[in-house]
């Protein structure tokens, strides 16, 4: 049965539900390494979980076992998780998770790269669509990078409206770069006059080239120019990580292949702007699915947030599925009651 189309905000979803304490069934312990880990005390975390383990009153409980051997995963310490894995297979009779590099210095794997959109022709106000596809790609991706190798010019109205877009993402903390410049800044360059205070977009469109292309030198010559031209302060010099086809996104959330949501990285503060992602698509469909493999961290009052979005949404008639949880955060999800109102799988 397709969703009804109520208006559905993160506020809304955030203030109306109280979280409930609950019980876990894993253990004070283990609630306690999981809140340690949740704030960043990610030692601590280790040392009562090697503690746990040490008490022969709970090395038989699966719970702390699971939870080193993940943690070793997202701290990426290989040896200590061989070390530990023997024995875990040998006391529990079982398979034990394979090692794989979880942590935020570990290599990514192709698939998670930059999403591009391709500007062409004369950048003008004909492309306002095009520039608007930019704006939802990136605050869908938390990146993207903009080619311009084929525009051939550039005028005001088309340099604004891809100044104000830029400018939207990047007040959305939004990663966001310029790629393929060279030949429109040789063409704008030859279209402006100094004292000339005239086509103002199109100077500031200039200098945004420019710091793309970390070329400071230029930039400071034109900055110059543009303050003796308009009399106004020039912007300043600010440069921009370039963005490639393999570079990914910072710690967020994404819409990948098949519409399915993807949490990344770590996420704090609220969670306001991840989990707004999961109300927009719960206005589309009934269904969701939140790929959960690289997250590594989630901390106490996101997660608190992220049960109260997931309540409301239940109530709603909408169904979330967690997929791909690591045993840290899969623990701090069932302190905080999220069990109760999503489906939660874990990470193998």
């Amino acid at each position: 049965m397709p969703p009804d189309h109520d208006e559905l905000s993160l506020h809304e979803c955030a203030s109306l539900v109280e979280v409930q304490e609950v019980s876990t069934g894993i253990g004070s312990a283990c609630e306690e390494v999981a809140v340690l880990y949740a704030n960043g005390n990610v030692r601590e975390a280790e040392a009562l979980l090697e503690a746990l383990l040490a008490d022969a009153g709970h090395a038989d409980d699966e719970w702390p076992w699971t939870m080193l051997l993940d943690l070793y995963r997202l701290t990426g310490q290989r040896e200590r998780f061989e070390a530990k894995v023997i024995d875990y297979a040998t006391r529990f009779e079982r398979s034990p998770p394979p090692w794989q590099d979880l942590s935020a210095t570990a290599p990514r794997a192709r698939g998670g790269a930059t999403p591009s959109l391709k500007l062409a022709g004369l950048l003008s106000s004909a492309l306002a669509k095009q520039i608007e596809q930019i704006v939802v790609l990136g605050e869908r991706n938390r990146a993207v990078r903009i080619d311009m190798a084929s525009l051939r010019d550039a005028d005001d109205e088309g340099s604004a409206l891809l100044l104000d877009a830029v400018a939207r993402l990047r007040r959305a903390r939004v990663r966001v770069s310029l790629s393929g410049v060279d030949k429109l800044v040789t063409t704008l360059s030859a279209r402006i006059e100094v004292g000339v205070a005239e086509q103002r977009s199109l100077w500031l469109l200039l200098l945004e080239l420019l710091q793309n292309g970390g070329a400071q030198e230029r930039f400071d010559d034109l900055a110059l120019d543009y303050a003796i031209t308009f009399e106004e302060s020039p912007p300043s010099w600010n440069p921009v990580e370039p963005l490639t086809e393999d570079t990914a996104p910072d710690a967020g959330v994404a819409l990948r292949a098949g519409g399915h949501l993807a949490f990344d990285g770590e996420i704090a503060g609220g969670g306001s702007a991840v989990f707004g992602r999961i109300v927009e698509l719960a206005e589309e469909r009934s269904d969701i699915v939140v790929d959960c493999s690289r997250l590594r961290r989630m901390d106490f009052v996101s997660a608190g947030t992220l049960f109260n979005v997931l309540s409301t949404l239940r109530g709603k008639g909408r169904n979330v599925t967690l997929r791909g949880v690591n045993a840290m955060v899969l623990a701090l999800l069932h302190v905080m009651g999220v069990g109760q109102v999503a489906r939660i799988t874990p990470r193998p």
